[in-house]
């Protein structure tokens, strides 16, 4: 079982890897499109998480992890707890391109452009005042920005609205 992660799951998949590979997910986008109200913000403050936004000129570069065997049904149960809060996240199984050639099919965590808490086409600059602000159940909003942002550069996948976000989200 593949998981891509574009985000947290980067950093903090949860859940035990055998394997992880740079990996590339064509026709999405990674953006800052999803309000969140209970990891990084409330409901009275939302804060924003990253989500991938269809896009079929696009791709995101991310990390395709490998499930230890043995753990996938308890990792899904995981994941779904996790990442199906409040069902702003669709679950999809999407073909990935691995930097070692191969293509596996991946679980992923997509957002539904129908769902209230969809916020795509938000200029950076407002981005950066709701980021900088909301706090939620699992901490302040900017050290989501600040992690992601970080281990994306040291994989060698820097992603320039992210490192943009980070350096106004320092200023503010």
């Amino acid at each position: 079982m593949w998981v891509f992660g574009y985000g947290s799951l980067i950093w903090n998949p949860e859940f035990p890897v055998a394997e992880q590979v740079i990996a590339r997910a064509t026709g999405w986008h990674r953006s800052f499109c999803m309000r969140s109200i209970h990891h990084r913000g409330t409901e009275e403050n939302p804060g924003l998480v990253l989500a991938l936004d269809a896009d079929p000129g696009a791709h995101c570069d991310g990390v395709a992890f490998r499930v230890a065997p043995g753990a996938e049904d308890a990792t899904l149960h995981g994941l779904r707890e996790r990442e199906l809060i409040s069902s702003a996240y669709l679950e999809r199984w999407l073909p990935v391109d691995l930097a070692d050639g191969r293509q596996v099919e991946a679980l992923v965590f997509v957002i539904d452009p129908h769902h209230v808490q969809y916020c795509g086409g938000l200029p950076l600059e407002e981005q950066a005042r709701i980021i900088a602000e909301a706090v939620g159940g699992r901490g302040p909003n900017r050290d989501y920005l600040f992690s992601t942002a970080r281990h994306l550069a040291e994989l060698g996948i820097g992603d320039n609205d992210l490192e943009w976000l980070a350096a106004r989200v320092l200023s503010l």
